[in-house]
């Protein structure tokens, strides 16, 4: 067996190999656009796995109601992880675009392209073999012509020898005989030319056909073979270099996980639990023992039962003194009285302004939240109501830029807004130093255990300043049975010259108390008065009643939209409207009003932007 070298073409070794090289070429090119599918349904995969990571991560994303707990280490790292899977999702994704691009593309047109070589260079071969088929034919022809002349010469040869011999023919048709053989011969001698011309290009087309022409186009398709074939081990390792070249970054992205599951510390999540439950009261002491034998129970050990009683009963409400209302039913007023904002601002429509019903620890750490909020706030409104104080000054200084008098409005409901933040931060300042005093000094115990902490209805007592119009109107509805009474009440109003109010009388603005509201105090003290123990369960007459009857008519001295607190609670109303008065002001700033015409719509409204008449009772 002859051995083969790199310069062995197919033209010289398979030159009588036509149909097999056609068959095989055409193999070549399917298994070509086969690895072409296969690159494009790993392609596919590579885009479905990237999908399925971000769709992963997505469904693990943390809640909202849980992004509390991602305060914790754990948390977090399990989220810096998810945050590095999203981004190998997207290396994925680029393995995928570039082998859709750099590959599946190429390889695509690269398929076409060898399909119509081949088939160009299949026809040329075809049309050579016709051509010599055709010349083969012609010298067949040629043979044939030749052996029939050749034969029918001989005959006539005969012929006339055998008329020349017998003497019986006369001279004539020894003639005829011999004008045939000459005709015979001459005729045989243009068939043997003809066929030797014919057996020459045959013989010069054969060897054209077999040394040139066919192991040409033989050549071409080896060529195209090649092509095929060294392309293939091009889109191999270009693959492979398309997926190499985002290993860094996948490694980047896992390097990133490592990185997140170091920030886990086992401590430092217990310091946060810690500080999340820590809620600063002391430890109860111990209980007394009651001497039987001396005639008389303690009373001390009584109390310490009462609280216990007391604290346990009250399980939705926080620990409030008895009879007052409790968180609970609040609650109940909240649905429709949070006209208050933000969360920050709930705990004020929940008639719990100063945050008491929480343990010191977690009161003071809301107090902080709800401090840096306001500062926030007040930094800009300030920002705010510089600028707008800037303009101003700049269209007094050229009128023709503006009137300085659109500004003044803005310019006063700024301050307004500013003036009212930085009394909320006074007063949670106060709160604030409450608390810490409250924690520094120890002296704070869980009543639920029966230690004499003190609840929220009797801290608001012995707060002499500082104090707000919720927490009055907390205390008002006291219906206590303990040391809250009405006296005491009226002392607190009396007693609290550091109250924030809401009527400033600075501006015209309606915050500004120009618009006169007619709603007083001894209307508010007779309101206490139908809440001050007569009545076995207050909380069921004045918040599960379906619809209150209406006390009085307000007219609107401007228009409210509704937006002056960012709320469901209020209601919009025009200027000069006339409402029914639901509820008087209760010391907050609102008041309670139901819309005479049209649908049945209650909501609050601010008590500066209206004038109240009461009913005669």
């Amino acid at each position: 067996m002859a051995t083969l070298t790199e310069n062995a073409n197919w033209g010289t070794e398979l030159w009588d190999q036509y149909d097999n090289l056609s068959i095989h070429t055409l193999k070549g090119i399917d298994f070509l656009e086969r690895y072409g599918h296969f690159v494009r349904d790993r392609a596919t995969i590579e885009s479905e796995y990237a999908y399925k990571l971000r769709r992963l991560v997505k469904n693990y994303q943390p809640k909202k109601k849980d992004e509390e707990d991602y305060q914790f280490t754990s948390c977090r790292a399990f989220k810096a992880l998810m945050t590095e899977i999203n981004d190998m999702a997207g290396q994925h994704e680029v393995v995928a675009e570039d082998l859709q691009a750099n590959v599946i593309r190429e390889l695509t047109a690269l398929v076409k392209d060898l399909r119509e070589e081949r088939k160009k260079q299949l026809q040329e071969g075809q049309r050579l073999s016709q051509s010599l088929q055709t010349q083969i034919e012609s010298l067949q022809r040629a043979k044939k012509a030749y052996d029939k002349a050749f034969k029918e010469a001989e005959k006539a040869i005969d012929g006339f020898q055998k008329a020349d011999a017998d003497f019986n023919l006369s001279r004539a048709e020894v003639e005829k005989h011999r004008a045939n053989m000459a005709h015979k011969t001459q005729t045989c001698d243009q068939a043997k030319n003809e066929y030797a011309v014919q057996l020459q290009q045959t013989n010069q087309l054969q060897r054209q056909h077999f040394r040139s022409g066919l192991p040409e186009v033989f050549r071409q398709l080896q060529d195209l073979d090649e092509k095929r074939i060294k392309n293939i081990k091009n889109f191999i390792k270009g693959s492979v270099e398309l997926e190499r070249n985002v290993f860094p970054i996948i490694n980047k992205c896992l390097d990133g996980v490592l990185k997140a599951a170091d920030i886990i510390n086992e401590k430092e999540d217990t310091l946060l639990v810690i500080e999340k439950y820590k809620s600063g009261f002391q430890p109860p002491e111990d209980f007394p023992f009651e001497d039987l034998s001396k005639g008389g129970s303690d009373s001390g050990s009584a109390n310490n039962l009462n609280n216990i009683q007391l604290g346990s009963k009250i399980k939705d409400g926080g620990y409030t003194v008895k009879g007052t209302i409790t968180g609970k039913a609040m609650k109940k007023r909240a649905g429709i009285f949070n006209i208050f904002g933000s969360r920050g601002n709930a705990a004020i429509a929940d008639g719990k302004e100063d945050l008491s019903e929480l343990p010191p620890n977690q009161r003071r750490k809301k107090l902080m939240q709800k401090i840096e909020e306001l500062k926030t706030k007040v930094t800009q409104e300030t920002a705010a109501r510089d600028g707008l104080m800037k303009m101003k000054g700049v269209y007094e200084g050229n009128p023709a830029l503006g009137d300085p008098r659109t500004i003044e409005s803005q310019l006063n409901e700024c301050s307004h807004r500013l003036e009212k933040l930085q009394q909320d931060l006074v007063r949670y300042q106060g709160y604030l130093d409450e608390v810490v005093k409250g924690i520094q000094s120890g002296n704070l115990t869980n009543s639920v255990t029966g230690s004499p902490r003190l609840l929220n209805g009797s801290s608001r007592i012995h707060r002499n300043s500082g104090g707000s119009a919720a927490e009055e109107n907390s205390l008002s509805r006291s219906a206590s049975d303990s040391s809250v009474t009405n006296t005491t009440l009226n002392n607190i109003k009396r007693s609290a010259p550091g109250t924030p109010q809401l009527n400033h009388g600075c501006s015209n603005s309606p915050e500004s108390g120009l618009g006169t509201s007619h709603t007083s105090l001894h209307h508010a003290d007779s309101d206490q008065d139908q809440y001050d123990g007569n009545h076995a369960d207050p909380e069921s007459e004045y918040y599960e009643a379906d619809v209150l009857p209406a006390i009085g008519i307000c007219r609107a001295l401007y228009a409210f939209e509704g937006t002056f607190s960012a709320s469901e609670g209020s209601i919009p109303m025009a200027q000069d409207e006339e409402l029914h008065l639901i509820e008087v002001d209760q010391g907050d700033g609102w008041t309670r009003v139901r819309r005479i015409n049209g649908e049945f719509e209650e909501g609050f409204v601010p008590t500066t932007y209206i004038e109240t008449s009461l009913f005669n009772t």
